[in-house]
């Protein structure tokens, strides 16, 4: 849901600003060519389609787990509830080391499934919170991670007995991303 929002109000404003500007520059057509007012929509339409195909390339997510996991289908589950498009990639336990290895996840590192949206890898049953910050806040690293299998979080059965260390990851180095 927090991203089926954010999507709904960047298409519903990109739709009025489109409106708004045609008729501005409908106003100062008279000292305007009619190729320079259709050349100035057609550049406005374009920046904001694009604006719209970026945010919702933001919201699809693919998640590759292990057939063997049940507990990656929950956090498919939440990750869907929580306006993603989700593509299931689910594959044999063997063919997931080279998933890990791509997006460079040492075993210390590791959960049962490896997720990517847009350009960030995240790694296991991280909660939606860190998602969120991530995908906000943009940071310039590769990724993010929650090792294990932890107790209460999205795909998870139980109640969270402990915080949460999410890590991000940048190359090769790992560092605190949040504690939730």
């Amino acid at each position: 849901m927090i991203y089926k929002k954010n999507v709904l109000y960047t298409i519903v404003g990109s739709i009025v600003f489109v409106i708004i500007w045609g008729a501005l520059s409908s106003r100062f057509a008279e000292n305007r060519t009619d190729e320079q007012v259709v050349g100035i929509s057609a550049i406005t339409v374009t920046d904001t389609a694009s604006q719209i195909v970026s945010e919702t390339n933001e919201h699809k997510a693919t998640v590759y787990r292990s057939l063997s996991c049940g507990c990656c289908l929950g956090y498919i589950a939440e990750l869907k509830k929580q306006g993603f498009t989700v593509d299931v990639k689910s594959l044999r336990e063997q063919d997931m080391d080279p998933i890990k290895k791509q997006y460079g996840i040492p075993e210390d590192k590791q959960s049962c499934h490896t997720t990517v949206i847009g350009e960030y890898v995240i790694e296991g049953h991280v909660p939606m919170e860190a998602i969120e910050k991530l995908l906000t806040e943009k940071p310039n690293i590769d990724g993010i991670g929650l090792p294990g299998m932890p107790i209460g979080t999205p795909g998870m059965p139980g109640v969270k007995q402990t915080s949460y260390e999410v890590y991000q990851k940048n190359r090769d180095n790992f560092s605190p991303f949040m504690t939730l």
